[in-house]
């Protein structure tokens, strides 16, 4: 029987995902703290710019978490640190610069364990890379906000051991620096900007890609163990998708969409599929065929999304519909995956 948990490598990164999103709320406290106590209106103006990018980042985290599929809890010793982290941004006894300095470290860890999973991703499976595509974002604005954060302790050092103001060429350094991360990674910021803001279309789009992801790893594996794991991880996804789908999207577009009764046929004969074979062998050829069966039924169900339910909705729904419908599904996808979760 193929079995559906979860890859320990998969539960690592899902792990490191938890800690990240924990972290970003810490983040996002320490912004609001730092903007409350800090005078100087340039730096003030510079923080408001960082607290809106993470603002935004917690939301891309909330879609990656929700993409990749596996759910886990940050690590009790993350969770001590945010607590400890918490007390010492709340102390009277650092100053202004010690503050900024511990919230400058606190971003580099952020960035290295973005960096992390990215490369983690790389290893374990296709599908990860396609499901975290939205954490670049998050890794190369980290980078740029802690080249504004070196400025900004560059400032605060000086004025706390001087009390004078620095040379104020410092802001042309950090513009530069984040100029040549921009550069390097331009594309990557233009193509996930307002990732938190996604419409309906893109998120589904993007479990669409990822499904097509498994199903080719599974025809790829040589190993049963290999193929039962991309297979476990391809029954959740598919799951989860089409349920949130029927419980968000159906019932909306129905009124514009005559063939909505066609899809939840569909996707009820790929439930049946999907049970099927979870009683096979995933060493057995009637495996791979069933599969490859599987694969045939949902490219046609994702064709007839893609190219008639979708124009359904961009003509219908206005882009904040849109993008509210996308918040739904994702809420409905979350919750789904974590009653499946609880059923192992």
């Amino acid at each position: 029987m193929v079995s559906t948990l979860d890859d320990t490598k998969r539960i690592a990164i899902a792990t490191k995902l938890a800690d990240m999103k924990a972290i970003q709320n810490l983040i996002i406290s320490n912004e609001q703290m730092l903007l409350n106590a800090c005078g100087d209106r340039e730096i003030c103006d510079r923080v408001r710019e960082m607290l809106n990018d993470d603002q935004k980042n917690l939301g891309v985290l909330d879609t990656v978490i929700v993409q990749y599929g596996v759910k886990a809890e940050p690590k009790q010793t993350t969770q001590e640190m945010i607590e400890k982290a918490q007390k010492m941004m709340q102390s009277s006894e650092l100053t202004l610069f010690e503050k900024f300095s511990q919230h400058e470290l606190l971003k580099h860890a952020q960035v290295m364990k973005g960096l992390l999973v990215h490369k983690a991703a790389q290893v374990v499976g296709a599908d990860i890379e396609a499901a975290i595509t939205p954490l670049n974002t998050i890794n190369f604005e980290n980078r740029a906000h802690q080249e504004q954060l070196k400025g900004i302790l560059e400032i605060l050092g000086v004025r706390e051991l001087t009390g004078k103001d620095p040379d104020q060429g410092i802001w042309a350094r950090v513009q530069d620096a984040i100029a040549a991360f921009s550069g390097v990674a331009g594309s990557v910021l233009t193509q996930n900007s307002g990732m938190s803001d996604m419409t309906i279309e893109q998120i589904i789009r993007m479990d669409h890609a990822k499904a097509n992801t498994l199903f080719m790893e599974i025809e790829a594996a040589n190993d049963p163990l290999k193929a039962q794991e991309f297979f476990g991880q391809l029954y959740k996804d598919l799951t989860a998708h089409a349920k949130a789908e029927e419980q968000v999207v159906y019932p909306a577009v129905r009124p514009y969409y005559s063939k909505t009764s066609d899809l939840y046929q569909e996707q009820a004969e790929q439930e049946r599929m999907l049970n099927q074979i979870m009683s096979m062998s995933p060493g057995s050829a009637e495996f791979k065929e069933q599969v490859k069966q599987l694969a045939q039924m949902t490219q046609h169900h994702i064709n007839q999304e893609e190219n008639e339910m979708f124009p359904k909705i961009r003509d219908n729904f206005s882009n904040a519909q849109q993008q509210q419908m996308a918040s739904e599904f994702k809420a409905a996808k979350s919750k789904l995956q974590d009653q499946m979760a609880a059923m192992k």
